[in-house]
């Protein structure tokens, strides 16, 4: 496949190998094309990586060249060990930039997931966790940056904002990422953003929680926007309001941009129970309910989109990848074959069915590879 050669196959090229000269027994290109086909076709580990090659080797070889036979389980692990995560990265978001388009308006998601398994307590190292910049859109991961603990989020952000080019497009953040700094750098980035509030900065949280408790608030002073859900018993109302009358706001001048904030109220009812949550938010978007609502359900996404599809279709929270390079590099992986998948549109099924059908049916993996 001519675009294969000059697409992805021709971006991780570009990594340099790691290994010494006397251990190139396995051409690296080689290597990565058959740990990305494998984890397509629904390998979960090394092992699987080896059986994959062992039963597709006149398939891969189309592509990529075994002098010496399929690398073992342990090669695949050692190789994955010692690649530059960073390198690695850089390709994937080259190639990326190469088959997508981030438009202007768009809504990137930056927010942070934990390996659980890749912890390994005995030398006495954390959990990995992964900080992801996610384009709604596109059903696009276009950049991670790894960080030992999840409170290391508010370091993380800033470098994975330098890595993107999110110019024009609406950045949504959790209230963990809710910074003074981090508002700066996505405006510099000449970006919007809409961020989170929470009890993390407690007295902004306190006067931007009684402006919208007012209950003699006038209808003048903000915009509103209603959404309602419904389904197998459940009904969920969600009122938006935003309001940039703000001159009351003693802090403006210290958030870089800020022109509104807003509040979501999220009412939902199952049989007789009902219950009501109210989340609120700081951004540099001028007042307008529809635009703020589109960027809070956008923010959403990387939730049900990324993360719940990496735990449910990819057992990523399962995977005991510790050695943080490679815990990291078989991250990346599993996020380039979810992106591979999900340009397969013409297809309704899961993406579990999709990888089941990747690995019975080596037409419908060509298939795959051919979207990229």
């Amino acid at each position: 496949m001519e675009g294969l050669e000059k697409g992805l196959i021709g971006h991780l090229r570009v990594i340099r190998d790691p290994r010494v000269d006397r251990t190139k027994r396995h051409p690296l290109e080689s290597i990565l094309f058959t740990s990305i086909c494998a984890v397509l076709s629904g390998a979960e580990s090394w092992e699987d990586m080896e059986d994959f090659g062992s039963l597709r080797r006149e398939w891969l070889e189309r592509f990529v060249e075994f002098p010496h036979g399929i690398p073992s389980h342990d090669t695949f692990g050692r190789v994955f060990a010692q690649i530059d995560s960073e390198a690695f990265q850089k390709s994937f978001l080259s190639w990326v930039k190469s088959v997508s388009l981030i438009t202007g308006g768009q809504i990137i998601s930056i927010d942070g997931k934990t390996l659980r398994r890749s912890h390994d307590r005995a030398n006495g190292k954390e959990a990995l966790h992964l900080v992801s910049a996610w384009a709604q859109a596109n059903h696009l991961l276009l950049g991670q940056v790894r960080t030992e603990e999840k409170s290391n989020e508010i370091e993380a952000v800033p470098r994975l904002l330098e890595m993107l080019d999110v110019k024009g497009c609406i950045v949504t953040v959790d209230a963990m990422g809710t910074q003074k700094e981090i508002a700066e750098k996505i405006q510099a980035k000449k970006a919007d953003y809409v961020m989170a509030l929470k009890g993390n900065h407690e007295l902004v949280h306190k006067e931007v929680q009684s402006f919208w408790s007012d209950p003699e608030l006038p209808e003048s002073e903000y915009q509103s926007y209603e959404t309602v859900d419904k389904g197998h018993g459940r009904l969920e109302v969600r009122r938006y309001r935003i309001s940039d009358r703000i001159d009351w706001f003693a802090g403006k001048g210290e958030w870089k941009g800020l022109q509104s904030i807003g509040m979501v109220e999220s009412e939902r009812t199952l049989g007789d129970q009902k219950a009501t949550e109210r989340r609120y938010y700081l951004s540099s978007l001028k007042a307008d309910a529809q635009e703020f609502a589109r960027a809070v359900r956008g923010h959403w996404s990387i939730e049900n989109q990324l993360h719940w599809s990496l735990d449910v279709s990819f057992n990523e929270d399962q995977c005991r990848v510790r050695v943080k390079r490679a815990a990291e590099n078989f991250a990346l992986l599993r996020r380039m074959a979810l992106h591979i998948l999900k340009q397969d549109t013409a297809s309704k099924k899961s993406l579990k069915r999709k990888r089941r059908q990747a690995a019975m049916d080596p037409v419908y993996l060509e298939v795959l590879l051919g979207k990229i």
